[in-house]
């Protein structure tokens, strides 16, 4: 069994993507918030009003200002940020995030069969905690990516509505992240 699958209470994610949204996530019923926001400068600090409030947080290493998506970066985050774990792009960075201690999900984007292809295979080899697919709104894919792989799958990217959420998880998987606090 996956660890991140024990975290999540609340199949609903909240993606944060603008620092006016945080406090929105805050007082939300979800309990893990992906923070898609802020700098060097202010990342630890989010991430304290956030495990303040008893929810865990990942951070997107990718949007993060002032801290490289590379070895170091994940080092400082690790050591200084202390989030539940990192979300990114870079396979490479799983294994790291993982040997730092961190939890790592891997984002991939599915435009094509072979994107699927590829990263069932590279999360084989890198084995992250979770897998985030995008977009979100692709039921049979996800259904598919499920059979596919043990590991947990996150739907996340342009899902608007109650029932594009209740489709990502019938199909299969175990969250959906979204950006829209209305669905938080």
């Amino acid at each position: 069994m996956y660890p991140i699958v024990d975290l999540v209470e609340h199949q609903t994610i909240a993606a944060v993507q603008k620092l006016d949204d945080l406090d929105l996530a805050l007082d939300s019923k979800v309990n893990v918030i992906f923070l898609l926001v802020g700098s060097i400068f202010n990342v630890a600090d989010l991430v304290n009003q956030i495990k303040a409030k008893k929810k865990y947080v990942f951070l997107h290493m990718d949007f993060i200002e002032g801290i490289a998506a590379d070895r170091t970066g994940v080092a400082y985050v690790a050591q200084e940020v202390r989030p539940t774990g990192i979300i990114t792009t870079k396979s490479n960075l799983i294994r790291i995030a993982k040997e730092a201690g961190l939890m790592a999900i891997q984002r991939m984007f599915l435009i094509d069969r072979g994107a699927v292809q590829r990263g069932i295979k590279s999360v084989e080899q890198i084995q992250p905690d979770a897998i985030e697919v995008m977009p979100g709104i692709m039921p049979r894919i996800i259904r598919e990516m499920a059979d596919m792989t043990p590991l947990p799958i996150i739907a996340g990217g342009l899902v608007g509505y109650q029932e594009e959420i209740d489709e990502a998880l019938e199909a299969g998987a175990l969250a959906v992240s979204v950006g829209s606090s209305h669905l938080w």
